[in-house]
């Protein structure tokens, strides 16, 4: 799905008129500049919808920065969240409930639990303002090239009416169904990227055994069924040892924990397998690295 037109009628829908900027699309505020939280910053800014950002950790830098979260609240007709956990999302919202009301949206990015998202819309709503569950898949290199893929769970009408302003940061967005559901699709999806990733590593580990050089292995890979999307994306990674956080172990980590206590299954081995990885290489302090970084553990690296 294309960005759609700033000019789009349905923008005027998505926010109170004091909170619409001079182009005619909603204020938006960012509140987290991580990895993805900082570059949706930047492409709001360059749209000129950008009326506040802010983080935990200080960044005064940061375009349209505001001292408080609740600063940015007030300003915005769209609250864009997206903090590291449930907790983050459930102190942030606590801080910023007070200026919610009619007119205010809150865009959740996150990656939460179901039963987080419940929650978090019930009590936004009582505010009187909306809630979309929003989370979204794709990493660093995916958000500077606004390639994001959302997955919208929540009203029909709002998620038309914000289908302007979420085009600005993404190229796809997918309706999923209910907050709840869409929340669960995106733990379901880095289960997925989890279980790749410890698959791509083990084997890689042992071609490399047999004396297989990085061309040979890759080559054949790019022509097998198993060829993916992350092995495009890592592949890059692997052959250069860069772990530089694309998307990091501690926070895939956290997914799998919150996929572990959502899933209403009572075995998910794989998932387990990869729980165990990713712990493992927490404790060795690699928590900020690329969740590639996995691929150091084996053979006792």
């Amino acid at each position: 799905m294309n960005p759609p037109s700033r000019n789009s009628s349905t923008a005027g829908a998505a926010a109170a008129p004091e909170f619409v900027s001079t182009g005619g699309l909603p204020r938006v505020g960012v509140l987290g500049l991580g990895i993805i939280g900082g570059i949706w910053a930047r492409h709001y800014a360059a749209a000129g919808v950008l009326t506040g950002t802010w983080n935990r950790s200080p960044q005064p830098d940061a375009p349209a920065w505001l001292d408080t979260p609740e600063a940015v609240a007030s300003a915005a007709g769209i609250v864009h969240i997206v903090v590291a956990d449930p907790a983050a999302v459930r102190a942030l919202l606590a801080r910023i409930m007070p200026v919610l009301g009619p007119g205010k949206i809150v865009v959740q990015s996150s990656t939460i639990d179901p039963a987080s998202s419940e929650e978090f819309r019930v009590s936004v709503a009582a505010s009187g303002a909306r809630y979309l569950e929003a989370p979204f898949t794709g990493s660093k290199p995916a958000a500077e090239r606004r390639e994001i893929v959302f997955y919208l769970g929540g009203d029909a009408a709002l998620i038309a009416a914000l289908e302007p302003v979420l085009g600005l940061v993404s190229g796809t967005r997918f309706c999923i169904g209910d907050n709840r559901q869409a929340a669960t699709l995106k733990l379901a999806m880095n289960l997925n990227i989890a279980v790749q990733m410890q698959g791509l590593a083990e084997a890689r580990t042992l071609a490399a055994a047999a004396g297989i050089g990085d061309d040979v292995f890759y080559g054949a890979l790019a022509k097998n069924v198993s060829y993916s999307g992350l092995v495009k994306l890592k592949e890059p990674k692997l052959r250069a040892g860069d772990f530089a956080p694309q998307f990091s172990v501690k926070h895939l980590h956290k997914d799998l924990r919150l996929a572990a206590a959502a899933a209403g299954c009572t075995e998910l081995p794989a998932m387990d397998a990869a729980r165990q990885q990713l712990k493992t290489a927490e404790s060795r302090g690699l928590g900020d690295s690329d969740f590639s970084v996995m691929i150091t553990l084996l053979n006792g690296a």
